[in-house]
């Protein structure tokens, strides 16, 4: 809505004048590092799915280096490794925001926090994969 003012010129609708409160000044750049930190933290704490994934996380890294594995692979790894865990915090997110704007059964909402689930599936699957492709063939040498 726009209001006119007392000399007959038109005021634009601000945020303000809507009552929308806008922090115009920002943390600095560590608070928002502690944010992050607090929200992995969180995440691991909370989320079952999260601490099997940092256990998942773990043992290719202890198998990494007990197999020697190169640095390509590594890479492959810890490609794998962050986008599986991101996927599942952002997956929480979604499941949590979801859960914040409605508590009915919506449609909407369910396709919402699947589609955010089926993400982090498809991620881990496709983890597995390259995981398998990397270490059984270095553990079948071994058995030989």
């Amino acid at each position: 809505m726009t209001e006119i003012s007392a000399s007959g010129t038109m005021k634009p609708e601000t945020p303000e004048r809507q009552g929308v409160i806008i922090n115009k000044k920002k943390s600095p750049l560590y608070k928002s590092f502690g944010y992050a930190f607090y929200g992995i933290y969180s995440v691991i704490k909370k989320e079952r799915n999260m601490k099997i994934h940092c256990g998942a996380a773990i043992l290719v890294i202890i198998f990494g280096i007990w197999l020697s594995i190169s640095k390509a692979e590594w890479i492959a790894c810890l490609i794998q490794i962050a986008l599986v865990m991101s996927l599942e915090m952002v997956n929480t997110a979604v499941e949590s925001t979801v859960d914040l704007v409605t508590e009915e059964k919506d449609p909407r909402a369910k396709l919402a926090k699947d589609a955010a689930a089926g993400a982090v599936l498809t991620a881990a699957i496709f983890a597995a994969i390259i995981g398998g492709m990397i270490f059984l063939p270095k553990i079948a040498a071994l058995l030989v």
